[in-house]
């Protein structure tokens, strides 16, 4: 049976086009129920049992469910709970769930997969008894609603002349929707809320707690706390017209009462303050913004401040003290433009990992949650488990936010584990930061060649056999996903000049990895390996990564080589990319490296190869020097963890050798050749990767500070803003060019990838490289964006066109986006696995040690601790303090506190906040009497202070895109007291 809709539609050219659509309807569905006795089902397509027993004590007889859309959408943790089965799942509600939220619809998808849980997919949309036509001037809501009805009353129907004895299962429709379930009634439909019928139901602990508290927060006016969001009408036209601006809202993480938007057209973020001004926007909304006159722009507050309060009432506190902190100025300079949320546009709330605060009152049903992420508020959750889960990190999803609630309300998703269990913990950084880390599919691991395979001979055929060439690997200790090796030989000479082949080997991973394959999927939707201190969440299985591509000393490997003629001043005379075969000569570490570079002694093929390379490579990084590439450094360290039990023993400061720039160096060279070759080959789909000069205001702070230490730093170009780096300088504190450059790191942009057809060309330039033109290619076994331009370049050296979809502009500028977010998150990760690692470390450890001050605030000062690469406040009562706002600096009698100071402080665990333990920073010298820690003589004993090297988070992460600086000299000695 087929049913017609025709169509008048208006062309952009004013023509009158006509569009007939055809619906083909059947009367041969099958209705998935073992209690009919009329659809022709196979064994495994009868999913509906004959006669379930009723788990809710609402209805006491057989039955069958039928789930609402906003249902599914709203309580999708409720459905992938054991207790909800014989489940009808009606295609107008899955259609409706894929459109409104994907991630939801991919968690229905493998509930329905699932046979045990007895979810039946029903195409209604096409049954010729369950059809149903939109209605002249009825909404599309509402006609769904109508369709989901019909469905419920045809399946009533249709068992109960189809059964086999008479006796078949009822169904229910469940819906929130009191509209909904006023006109099934009168249709004779039994229905009930969710709420209703989890409620109850028995035998499932917790089941209660996953219900969504799904408030319409706009409807809530009584004892309002929160201006009225304005509707989206409201914002569509206020946007047009100028009035308001779109922004991404990000919240502080020193001060919960004061955020920023980045909007379009202004060079400085929108400053957002107080309760009122924020109007419940949480960190990555994308709200709708009312910019004050300028007359009411201020500077931000400069005060470290959380959220303390023990369990309030739905009431806002004072926030005098946030803006006596950010009064106006007079100062253009300084002032931020300044406005209030209005509206959300988009909410971008995910689960959130944290603890549940202790209740004041004995039994209570009500909690609060504490998020493990600062930047985000606190939830309040219903439970009945709060005594199991005070010991618990746990997982809580976000439902609404109340105008007359203080904190959003939210529900309980999970329990992970035992606060301060290893495993528990980080579950916690991986969930927070996004990370993809569950086991890899069976669809994945069915796309992996044998453990046992080797390169089939018609692949030899194809390729350039380099085996015989002097290739090895130069890599952290301990690596083992080794996607990249080095070679270089003498040629002979030009011009009176020796030359060289150079080459830099790259594992071959598309090879295995096939364009839309559930491996390519996966990898594209992991977009990066992941470092933390004690594991590695692989991009691609292990047999991949550690094995099959991994470039292993010995064994041969499939490559992607990039090959250069060079002279001996490293100027390059010609370069050829091609698939070859090669065999390493020996996998290295960069100390083995420099070992052999070292010694006079070894004549070896490889100590040649490798002192041609470093004696290049350090040719290379003057000429990006030379040409203003930006030296930079930040505070990393690399922990020594115990073999048995993971936990980090001791930290020590990464070294740094002139391999570690040997290989960095030719890695650059490469990746900028492969990006000219690629944007040469495809000027509009070219993956590549740029860095955007920071805005002038990113420095202002930087500047004033390098002032207050007598140098004035020219940021005007990147060339000159290098040079003033380099001589920047006090020979007495060696350390101080690094905490310098560790700044300057601070005042950067993030690097980005991009398509090249989504930018102008003057828009490619990689600032911090000093490049006009870059990419990634060196590591595709950790890094999707490699894996795209490894095609590219096989398309561009083949000649043949690549893969269709790396010419869809749209998709792969949203690949970039993901790749973006992806990596950015996979950043944050490895950091706060470092900061678990050394709360660990100081559990039972108390130490004193030398500290340099980062930055100046109002009520505390920003310190880091070379030695540990550690950060954090150190906070200065006021009744002792006097803050200098314009110099930025902190007064006591004869102390003056100012950024790059020397300091020696005292470094302890506070755990008392299980959720936010904390390092603390207290004051040893200078002394103020009163206020700064004082040693106990007997108990201390001199230590000197091991050399703090530029670090890196990532336990076996080779390369970086800014190099690092080279380690700090040793601070002064410092008394350090022993372990408790």
């Amino acid at each position: 049976m087929w049913t017609t809709k025709t169509f008048l539609t208006k062309t952009k050219r004013g023509n009158i086009l006509k569009i007939v659509r055809e619906h083909y309807l059947r009367d041969d569905l099958l209705c998935g129920s073992a209690a009919c006795n009329t659809c022709p089902h196979k064994d495994d397509e009868l999913v509906l049992e004959t006669s379930p027993k009723s788990p809710c004590a609402l209805f006491d007889f057989p039955h069958y469910l039928v789930l609402d859309t906003n249902v599914v959408l709203h309580q999708i943790d409720v459905l992938e709970e054991d207790a909800l089965t014989n489940v009808i799942i009606l295609q107008t509600v899955l259609e409706e769930v894929k459109h409104q939220n994907t991630a939801v619809f991919q968690r229905l998808l493998d509930i329905i997969s699932n046979k045990k849980r007895k979810f039946y997919s029903f195409v209604n949309e096409h049954h010729k008894d369950t059809y149903i036509e939109r209605s002249p001037g009825e909404k599309q809501n509402d006609r769904n609603d109508r369709s989901i009805r019909k469905a419920t009353s045809w399946y009533e129907y249709h068992l109960s002349i189809n059964s086999l004895d008479g006796k078949f299962p009822k169904i229910i429709l469940v819906t929130d929707d009191e509209n909904n379930r006023k006109l099934a009634q009168e249709d004779g439909i039994i229905c009930c809320s969710i709420k209703d019928y989890i409620e109850n139901v028995s035998g499932f602990v917790g089941l209660v707690d996953k219900l969504s508290k799904n408030v319409m927060p706009e409807t809530c006016s009584k004892d309002a706390l929160y201006p009225a969001h304005l509707t989206p009408s409201q914002i569509h036209e206020g946007i047009r017209c100028g009035q308001l601006y779109q922004g991404t809202y990000h919240a502080s993480r020193e001060n919960f009462l004061e955020g920023n938007a980045s909007v379009n057209g202004f060079e400085k973020s929108i400053l957002l303050q107080g309760h009122i001004g924020i109007n419940r926007a949480i960190d990555g909304d994308i709200v709708a913004i009312e910019i004050f006159p300028k007359e009411e722009w201020r500077k931000p507050s400069n005060i470290v401040l959380e959220d303390k309060t023990e369990d309030p009432e739905n009431i806002l506190e004072e926030e005098t003290v946030l803006l006596d902190a950010a009064k106006p100025v007079d100062n253009d300079d300084e002032i931020t433009p300044t406005g209030k949320v209005v509206g959300i546009i988009r909410r971008k709330w995910r689960q959130y990992c944290g603890i549940l605060m202790p209740s004041k009152f004995h039994g209570a049903t009500r909690h609060l949650f504490t998020p493990a992420e600062k930047r985000i508020p606190r939830v309040r959750i219903e439970t009945r488990q709060s005594e199991i889960l005070a010991s618990q990190r746990i997982l809580v999803a976000l439902d609404s936010w109340p105008r007359n609630s203080r904190y959003p309300l939210g529900h309980l998703v999970r329990a992970l584990g035992p606060i301060g269990d290893k495993d528990a913990e980080n579950e916690v950084i991986l969930l927070e930061h996004d990370v993809p880390h569950a086991r890899f599919s069976e669809a994945v691991l069915n796309c992996l060649p044998p453990n046992d395979w080797t390169i089939p001979e018609e692949e030899r055929q194809k390729r350039v056999d380099l085996r015989d060439v002097c290739v090895c690997s130069v890599d952290p200790p301990g690596c083992t996903d080794i996607d990249d090796a080095l070679h270089a030989r003498r040629l002979g000479s030009s011009d009176g000049l020796a030359t060289y082949e150079v080459g830099v080997h790259i594992a071959d991973v598309t090879y295995f990895v096939k364009p839309d394959t559930a491996l390519d999927k996966e990898a594209a939707s992991r977009s990066t390996t992941v470092y933390l201190v004690d594991r590695r969440i692989d991009m691609v299985p292990e047999l991949l990564s550690s094995n099959l591509c991994s470039l292993r000393g010995g064994e041969e490997r499939l490559a992607f080589s990039c090959v250069w003629e060079m002279d001996e001043n490293a100027n390059v005379l010609s370069t050829k990319f091609h698939k070859s075969i090669i065999k390493s000569k020996a996998a290295m570490t960069y100390e083995e490296a420099q070992i052999a570079i070292d010694d006079s002694s070894r004549k070896d093929e490889i100590a040649k190869s490798l002192r041609v390379l470093n004696k290049l490579a350090k040719k290379l990084k003057k000429k990006r020097l030379d040409s203003g590439a930006l030296l930079l450094a930040s505070p990393e360290i690399r922990f020594q963890v115990d073999s048995e039990t993971h936990d980090p023993i001791e930290v020590q400061a990464k070294k740094i050798v002139d391999t570690n720039s040997m290989v960095e160096e030719f890695m650059l060279l490469a990746n900028t050749s492969v990006a000219q070759k690629i944007l040469e080959e495809f000027p509009q789909c070219a993956m590549l990767r740029r860095h955007p000069a920071p805005p002038p205001a990113n420095f202002d702070t930087f500047l004033k500070a390098a002032r207050q230490q007598g140098f004035e730093i020219d940021v005007s170009t990147n060339k000159s803003f290098s040079k003033s780096l380099n001589e920047a300088v006090i020979p007495e504190r060696p350390f101080f060019n690094t905490l310098l450059r560790i700044m300057a790191t601070r005042c950067m942009q993030q690097a980005a990838y991009f398509v090249s057809g989504s930018l102008a060309a003057d828009h490619y330039y990689h600032y911090g490289l000093a490049c006009p033109i870059y990419t990634h290619f060196t590591s595709p076994i950790r890094r999707y964006a490699d894996v795209v331009v490894h095609r590219l370049l096989a398309a561009s050296v083949a000649g043949a066109g690549p893969h269709a979809a790396l010419l869809d502009a749209r998709r792969q500028t949203a690949l970039a986006d993901t790749l973006n977010y992806r990596h950015r998150h996979a950043q944050l990760a490895g950091r706060a696995s470092v900061a678990l690692n050394t709360h660990i470390l100081f559990k039972n450890r108390v130490e004193i040690e030398s500290a340099v001050v980062l930055a100046v605030k109002r009520n505390a000062l920003q310190v880091l601790i070379p030695k540990y690469g550690l950060e954090g406040p150190l906070y200065l009562p006021s009744e002792k303090f006097t803050y200098n706002e314009e110099e930025h600096v902190q007064k006591c009698g004869d102390v003056v506190l100012k950024t790059f100071d020397e300091l020696t402080v005292r470094l302890s665990l506070d755990s008392s906040n299980l959720q936010h333990r904390k390092l603390v920073f207290e004051l040893v010298e200078p002394h103020v009497p009163g206020f700064s820690y004082v040693p106990d003589a007997g108990n201390m004993e001199v230590d000197d202070v091991a050399e703090t090297a530029a670090p890196s988070s990532e336990k076996t992460h080779k390369k970086r895109e800014i190099p690092a600086a080279a380690a700090a000299p040793k601070p002064s000695k410092k008394r350090k007291s022993r372990r408790k």
